[in-house]
């Protein structure tokens, strides 16, 4: 497939998930994101001392909020990303329990700018759709393509959606770094040998 190709099959693909998702009621995706929260707690493994890089869900993405209070709870270190600029990668700061959440742009919120900045292990992604093979589909902006690239090992990447998201295939780019599994509602899929 040609750049052009691609870049407007990516863009065909975001106005159809960005529509399948607007699609779902909110008792569906209360029910959705209740049952993608139980099935991560049951079958992604975290060791202790694992900081997981998670996010604060904006428009109607799967609301991930109860994943970020049980890892909290449990005492799992958590961190969350903020955006420093277009064209920058994001600054993933840890949440310590009982900080402050802050603006951090998009709609989403973040440690303040005093919270350490630190390098997850584990990154909880949102996305606008995935495929069989684990190619994610985001939002366009490249933030969390450039985080990748940036840090210095690779986290496992969990994706976070509903299962209405999900396409046969997704054309992969050089610097699309594919998922280890997805959560749905539907349940966990893995697609590495790491998850």
């Amino acid at each position: 497939m040609s750049d052009a190709t691609i870049d407007a099959t990516k863009a065909e693909l975001r106005r159809k998930a960005r529509a399948q998702r607007a699609a779902l009621s909110d008792s569906r995706r209360a029910e959705a994101s209740a049952a993608a929260t139980a099935h991560f707690f049951r079958d992604i493994k975290l060791l202790p001392e694992e900081m997981v890089a998670a996010f604060w869900p904006i428009r109607d993405e799967i609301d991930v909020k109860p994943v970020l209070t049980r890892l909290m709870d449990d005492g799992q270190p958590v961190c969350l990303p903020v955006v420093l600029g277009e064209g920058q990668p994001l600054e993933l700061r840890h949440w310590r329990d009982g900080a402050a959440l802050y603006p951090s742009g998009f709609g989403t919120l973040a440690p303040d700018e005093l919270a350490p900045v630190v390098v997850p292990d584990v990154m909880l992604m949102p996305l606008l759709g995935f495929d069989k093979h684990g190619t994610r589909l985001g939002y366009g902006g490249g933030y969390y393509d450039r985080t990748l690239q940036s840090l210095a090992r690779r986290p496992r990447l969990v994706g976070f959606a509903f299962s209405a998201q999900a396409f046969d295939f997704i054309p992969r780019e050089p610097h699309d770094v594919p998922l280890d599994a997805v959560v749905t509602e539907d349940g966990v899929t893995v697609f590495g040998t790491s998850a």
